[in-house]
């Protein structure tokens, strides 16, 4: 019996890239336009065109802009030196 499900399994597996190879199914034609067609299909690039036109120019996106400073970093050593308190009376 279990030569039997091992011979299946095996013709299984060997079955299923076989059948994955059927041909393809033939490209759909389509069938031609007519001069109307044509004419509206320009009318409509035309459009689109001229619809580009009409949006003004937009700087680039800095989403983090906010987050960063248009100037550089100032180090807190170089202006002010650092004060040493004392933390209690009695030395370590």
């Amino acid at each position: 019996m279990r030569v039997l499900r091992a011979a299946a399994m095996i013709t299984l597996l060997l079955a299923g890239p076989a059948y994955a190879q059927k041909a393809a199914p033939p490209p759909v034609t389509q069938a031609p336009k007519s001069p109307s067609e044509i004419e509206a299909e320009k009318a409509a690039d035309r459009a689109y065109k001229n619809s580009l036109r009409n949006i003004p120019d937009q700087p680039p996106a800095d989403p983090w802009g906010g987050a960063r400073s248009m100037e550089a970093p100032k180090s807190a050593a170089k202006d002010a030196p650092a004060k040493r308190t004392k933390a209690s009376g009695t030395p370590n």
